[in-house]
């Protein structure tokens, strides 16, 4: 999902967001430590995404939101 398109959301929605990524984190780690992983890059698009989530939700209460 693109910055612009969690720019349009609300504090609720990106803390939900937030907490759906984290669980899908949860779940390629332990993917990994089993050994079952296929796309090993899905860890990475998972964690830029936590950030953009975090940044998005930083601009909100700094009230910095374009």
């Amino acid at each position: 999902m693109k910055s612009s398109e969690l720019r349009g959301k609300s504090v609720d929605e990106l803390n939900k967001e937030l907490l759906d990524l984290r669980k899908a984190q949860f779940g390629l780690r332990m993917q990994l430590a089993t050994q079952s992983l296929t796309k090993n890059s899905e860890i990475q698009r998972v964690r830029r995404e936590i950030a953009r989530v975090h940044t998005v939700l930083t601009e909100k209460r700094k009230g910095v939101a374009k």
